[in-house]
């Protein structure tokens, strides 16, 4: 759920022209079934997934980082930034994250497949549609005020998120770059730059909010401009990489113009990623929206927004053998969720004193934290599932599981809980759990169902259809341009 999901299983195939799919070896079948497999796996997983973990939760702690130091400010300060990242969540970071998910597919494919230039084509047209899509929700950003109240939400905390967001426009821009540049990174297993360029743009942000807001005493603009500027340090230092290094040489090689072709294709691919991603996202931040419209608007919204903020989603790996991977990923993310739960109710009486001085909202935390030990439980769980159906391409699909876990079970859930049956802003997040155990349940199935070596095979079908209409573009002197996996959806 939070965060960037990362992708277990985009097969790492090596497709060459004239390649065929390599035969299946007993021995590999043998060793990956058993306990010594197991473990192998396992290894090679966390090789990957533990740069990803930290390169996620140092790019989530910048949003968070400035909603801590805006709660010392006061109780509506801390409302006002929590209802504001919730509104930039829902109407723009989720959009350009869902729809930059889709070089999860293209781009690990078609490193799989020995296309490497294509990367950086693909990556240079997803930043161009971003940047296009950006622009319409600035506005939307602009008119964030208006829009809240227009839904209900208090007029105090309406106007002070408006000024929020308005201060973070040019991080959005930033944003939606950010998102293409980690996932040419990812499709390339290149982790490790990514997590120092996250570590140290998290470090440079702690001194940027001290800096903004009691330096140059901008209040909680502060900390909405901080994000901002991070978020395009972030980018800066991948880019200069990126250019720079010789592990890119072959995957980036210089803007194309084949970065203005095929957009409609690319959309087609990055659509249904949006919506998959969206929906998840959308319905819990509507948790914090609709905790605006209780009776304590502000001591809910703080207490719900921070809730929200903690839950964290695990990045897999990238293995060869699909079937083990999801298995052995299933493992890891299982066992983070009880490491992590645990530690969530261990630690909640202390967690809401790094958010507010307001004991009404340090005690209710230390409330509603178990529940999130539960959510994050599950949500480790599903987000395993879920980036093996992205790695497939089924995104349509998961779009519909989304659809139908939160908006026909969680949300009616959490109003039914919250305001007739009158549990309070706890409600709401019972309802976000009754919508994450469909949509886990729902995955299983899916998975369980699901014949991996048709998928290889699938996979290395469009892959060599790419490779081949590649040559014969080139030999007709019209360039580089191969046909992406986007039939996939066909």
């Amino acid at each position: 759920m939070r965060g960037e999901e990362s992708d277990p299983l985009i097969p790492n195939q090596e497709i060459g022209s004239h390649d065929v799919p390599r035969e299946r070896n007993d021995k590999d079948v043998e060793g990956g079934c058993g306990t010594e497999g197991f473990i192998e796996e396992g290894k090679r997983q966390l090789g990957l997934a533990l740069p990803l973990i930290a390169v996620n939760m140092l790019q989530y702690c910048l949003q968070v980082i400035s909603v801590m130091f805006v709660g010392h400010l006061g109780e509506l300060a801390l409302s006002s930034a929590s209802m504001a990242t919730s509104f930039a969540s829902v109407t723009g970071f989720s959009l350009l994250l869902g729809m930059g998910s889709a070089l999860e597919t293209l781009c690990g494919q078609a490193y799989g497949a020995k296309q490497y230039h294509m990367l950086g084509v693909y990556t240079q047209r997803a930043i161009l549609i971003l940047l296009a899509v950006s622009i319409a929700l600035a506005v939307i950003w602009y008119h964030t005020s208006f829009l809240l109240v227009s839904l209900g939400q208090d007029e105090d905390i309406s106007a002070g998120a408006g000024e929020f967001n308005r201060w973070m426009i040019p991080g959005l821009f930033a944003y939606g770059i950010l998102q293409c540049l980690i996932r040419f990174l990812q499709a390339q297993n290149n982790v490790v730059p990514m997590m120092i360029s996250s570590g140290m743009t998290a470090i440079i942000h702690v001194f940027m909010c001290w800096l903004f807001l009691f330096k140059m005493k901008l209040g909680s603009r502060g900390a909405a401009l901080a994000n901002a500027v991070s978020y395009w340090i972030n980018v800066l230092f991948l880019a200069v990489y990126i250019k720079f290094s010789t592990a890119c040489a072959e995957s980036f090689t210089g803007f194309s113009r084949e970065a203005f072709e095929d957009i409609l294709s690319f959309l087609r691919l990055a659509i249904p990623s949006a919506i998959m991603i969206c929906f998840e996202y959308w319905s819990f931040e509507m948790v914090v929206l609709l905790s605006g419209l209780l009776p304590n608007p502000k001591l809910e919204t703080s207490v719900l927004s921070i809730s929200t903020r903690v839950s964290n989603e695990l990045g897999a790996g990238n293995p060869q053998r699909a079937r083990l991977a999801v298995c052995v990923a299933a493992a890891i993310a299982t066992s983070e969720g009880v490491i992590v739960g645990t530690t969530t109710i261990l630690v909640r009486h202390i967690w809401g004193k790094l958010y507010s001085n307001e004991d009404e909202v340090i005690k209710y935390v230390a409330k509603i934290m178990p529940l999130l030990a539960l959510s994050d439980f599950l949500d480790g769980f599903q987000c395993v599932l879920s980036g093996a159906a992205r790695g497939c391409g089924w995104q349509t699909l998961c779009a519909v599981i989304n659809l139908g876990a939160y908006y026909v079970v969680g949300i009616p859930s959490a109003v039914l809980l919250t305001f007739v049956f009158h549990v309070g802003g706890m409600g709401l997040w019972m309802g976000i759990i009754c919508g994450l155990s469909v949509q886990a349940v729902a995955l299983v199935v899916v998975n369980v169902a699901t014949n991996w070596d048709d998928e290889v095979s699938l996979s290395v079908t469009l892959m060599r259809g790419l490779n081949m209409k590649s040559s014969s573009q080139k030999q007709g002197d019209e360039g580089h341009r191969p046909n992406s996996s986007y039939q996939a959806l066909k």
